[in-house]
């Protein structure tokens, strides 16, 4: 009897509870946590009025039928949402009538125990006269505060189709990729967690379920100008005091902001803001990795690529590789549309024999998935529409004999070069710390309105510079790191390399080499039992600039073009003729290579060294005293002039941060 008494309170309660919200403010309860139930609870989740919630459960501990799934509020308010369905995989509660957007805490309750399990915002909206078709697992709704949004591209990462009229969506989704995106038109903005742009949800349910995701877009005028922030490689590891260096960087990027208050801005990563092999020996890793932007850049949206370094090594597969990122960061592929040009961002590292080690066996090599997906999303888009296509490793790499090779998967990157026929397309890439140009006016082109712009590293060479010499930041080919600005007035798009630390007129470098010089001597550490393969690569800094130089200038054009102009005129009104050759950046031989080479304990040569590469130019002067002037002009007219006064020293000093 005593059992049956206790029974019918229960339901009363139960009952109680379903029907309306009560306050709980004078009935303190606690919470007892001895029951085995484990589920996923997403940040976020959006959900219609007296709609559904799926959860995912973990190791098929799911609830129990007679269970009491709780949600409360973070006004002091709780309800009861009934189970509707119950799975060692998933299950699903319906949401009260009255549930409103907002914060809630989710526990179960189980007899007189209560399991709290964490957080959720619940983003509720409208209901839809709509029923979705046979076969639909995932629909909603975009709008704005004006209403519903028509012909917004939504996408699954396989399927792709468009809101109707009505602003709403559906997809027969496999649910392969675990989420759903959409590609923001122009003239609308997402809300923003922090730096990260809201244009994706992660999905909860097992494919055969039918999800409802909403989005909400933001009207905005003026956006056919504006600017965007090309990031390459930042590499933070919490080493080589690169946190400290990477503030010099976003208090730039501030700065620069700031002075030019009013524009609209944006960022695109070019992948490597972490660097998996101190995910888990550091503690740093793609969580740290926002907490550290978040503190310093404010305001400002980042569009994110996925790098080599940004994957999980500990995986044995592709998809696993990725997991984290995604859940914390983005979709490996996405696009997006800001005023007249269309963005695509895509991943062209395949971790597919990845083994769980720090082999990291990968390759640079865009999948068929992703080429059909790319052929679907620009069915949507105009071929008078600019394309910026965005991935984390080049396509192209210079070659020393003139011209450029294929430094991706041929047949692979043929189809993707052959799918964007007919398009303007500007590939923004980084992974090789170097900074190196593509025009369509380039032989491997092949004919097509193609550029790629291989961007330096905002961490130059893997922090290591800035960290054995202070104020000198810089990259293997003498690229200070820096990052791009791109300006965009409609379908026109100008570009500059803009040095951290260093105004925007700091675009190249000169060296009297009359007064360059390495030896031996500048590395006394290097012990006789130091092996000859190692000495041979000093052996290349010192043979590059001997003693005797014959009175020639080095100049290290860094973001360098052949749309680009140089001129270089000695004291007598002379014209001297430049010849462009492969060189060592010197400053960069000074500041890294002779410190890392300068050790007693080397049995290899040593990691981010100086490397020979392309954008150097050499003129010979009349005589040793001889003042040049140099002028550099890009295909935009912008020109930058030095008045080199010679003979010119040569010392750390007079290159450091002004």
């Amino acid at each position: 009897m005593r059992s049956s008494t206790r029974t019918l309170l229960w339901l009363v309660v139960l009952l109680t509870l379903s029907l309306f919200a009560c306050s709980n403010e004078n009935n303190e309860e606690v919470m007892i946590e001895n029951f085995n139930v484990q589920f996923e609870i997403p940040s976020s989740m959006d959900v219609e009025q007296g709609g559904k919630c799926v959860f995912k459960v973990k190791d098929g501990k799911m609830p129990q039928v007679s269970d009491s799934f709780i949600m409360e509020s973070d006004k002091g308010i709780s309800y009861v949402c009934p189970f509707i369905d119950i799975s060692s995989e998933s299950f699903t509660v319906q949401i009260p009538n009255d549930c409103e957007t907002g914060y809630y805490k989710v526990a179960v309750r189980r007899d007189e125990r209560k399991k709290l399990f964490g957080q959720i915002h619940l983003s509720v909206g409208t209901k839809l006269d709509f029923i979705p078709d046979a076969g639909t697992t995932i629909y909603g709704r975009v709008s704005s505060e004006e209403g519903a949004v028509k012909n917004v591209v939504v996408s699954d990462g396989v399927e792709v189709t468009v809101t109707d009229e009505n602003g709403i969506y559906q997809l027969k989704s496999k649910k392969k990729w675990k989420y759903v995106f959409i590609s923001i038109p122009g003239g609308y903005e997402v809300p923003s967690k922090g730096v990260l742009p809201l244009f994706y949800q992660m999905l909860q349910g097992d494919p055969g379920t039918t999800e409802r995701k909403d989005f909400t877009l933001k009207k905005v005028s003026g956006q056919d100008t504006y600017k965007v922030f090309m990031l390459g490689d930042m590499h933070l590891a919490n080493r080589t005091d690169d946190t400290r260096q990477f503030l010099q960087f976003t208090s730039d990027l501030n700065g620069y902001r700031a002075a030019h208050f009013g524009e609209k801005m944006y960022a695109i990563t070019l992948g490597d803001m972490t660097w998996d092999l101190y995910w888990y020996s550091n503690s740093y890793a793609l969580p740290e990795y926002l907490n550290t932007i978040n503190s310093h850049v404010k305001d400002l949206q980042i569009f994110h690529t996925i790098g080599n370094h940004d994957y999980d090594y500990k995986t044995a597969s592709d998809l696993a590789a990725e997991g984290k990122y995604v859940n914390y960061i983005a979709p490996v592929y996405y696009s997006f549309n800001i005023g007249k040009i269309h963005y695509v961002i895509m991943d062209d590292i395949d971790c597919d024999n990845y083994d769980g080690t720090t082999s990291r066996n990968y390759k640079k090599r865009i999948s068929q998935e992703q080429l059909e997906w790319l052929s679907k999303d620009l069915s949507y888009v105009n071929k008078t529409t600019p394309l910026v296509v965005v991935m984390h490793a080049q396509i192209f790499y210079p070659v020393e004999n003139g011209g450029f090779k294929f430094d991706h998967d041929i047949a692979n990157t043929t189809q993707l070069l052959n799918l964007l026929d007919g398009y303007q397309v500007h590939f923004v890439t980084g992974h090789t710390h170097l900074n190196f140009n593509v025009t369509p006016e380039t032989a491997i082109v092949d004919g097509h309105n193609y550029h790629e712009h291989n961007t330096g590293a905002v961490c130059g060479s893997w922090w290591w510079s800035g960290y054995l010499t202070p104020d000198i930041h810089i990259s293997p080919d003498g690229t200070p790191g820096g990052y791009g600005i791109w300006n965009i007035s409609g379908t026109d798009i100008q570009w500059v390399y803009k040095a951290t630390g260093w105004p925007e007129t700091y675009q190249f470098r000169s060296y009297d080499l009359n007064n360059v010089h390495f030896s031996l001597a500048d590395v006394p550490q290097m012990s006789g039992n130091t092996p000859v393969s190692v000495k041979d690569q000093y052996m290349r800094y010192v043979n590059a600039y001997p003693e005797v130089c014959d009175n020639e200038v080095l100049i290290n054009i860094w973001n360098w073009n052949p749309r680009w102009k140089l001129n270089v005129v000695d004291e007598y009104g002379n014209t001297l003729t430049p010849i462009e050759v492969w060189a060592y950046d010197p400053l960069h031989i000074a500041a890294l290579s002779v410190k890392r080479f300068n050790s007693s304990g080397l049995t290899s040569a040593p990691n981010f060294i100086t490397e020979k590469f392309t954008h150097f130019f050499k003129v010979k002067a009349k005589d040793a005293n001889s003042d040049l002037v140099i002028t550099v002009k890009d295909e935009f007219d912008h020109t930058w002039k030095e008045e080199m006064q010679r003979p010119k020293e040569f010392s750390i000093d007079i290159y450091r941060k002004r």
